[in-house]
């Protein structure tokens, strides 16, 4: 898969993650794992990568004596799910039109 658009399909998986409620690393990679195998040292460099461009912002709180970092998605964060959904939509369009002879083959095969 082109290292793009994996990058950016991973931020939007990540801030779809945590859309609903703050959340942690350790949680974030359990709740995405049905979907998709991610790495600790991945998942901690999208969020860079998100906090960074203004998407999610990062409190640390005590747990169990420990300090976590809680993640929360910010209204830009929100706004590139809401573009990623629209341009999505696009991508399914391309992808038909790509698949459309193999599609062709199979019926004439029949």
């Amino acid at each position: 898969m082109d290292v793009q658009l994996k990058r950016g399909l991973l931020d939007v998986c990540v801030l779809a993650a945590i859309k609903n409620e703050d959340s942690y690393g350790y949680r974030i990679i359990k709740d995405m794992k049905p979907y998709l195998e991610l790495s600790e040292s991945t998942l901690y460099t999208v969020l860079k990568r998100l906090e960074t461009a203004g998407m999610l912002t990062v409190r640390t709180a005590e747990h169990n004596g420990r300090l976590r970092k809680y993640y929360h998605i910010t209204d830009a964060g929100r706004q590139r799910i809401e573009v990623f959904k629209s341009e999505w939509k696009e991508i399914i369009s391309i992808y038909r039109f790509v698949t459309k002879e193999d599609e062709d083959d199979k019926t004439s095969i029949s």
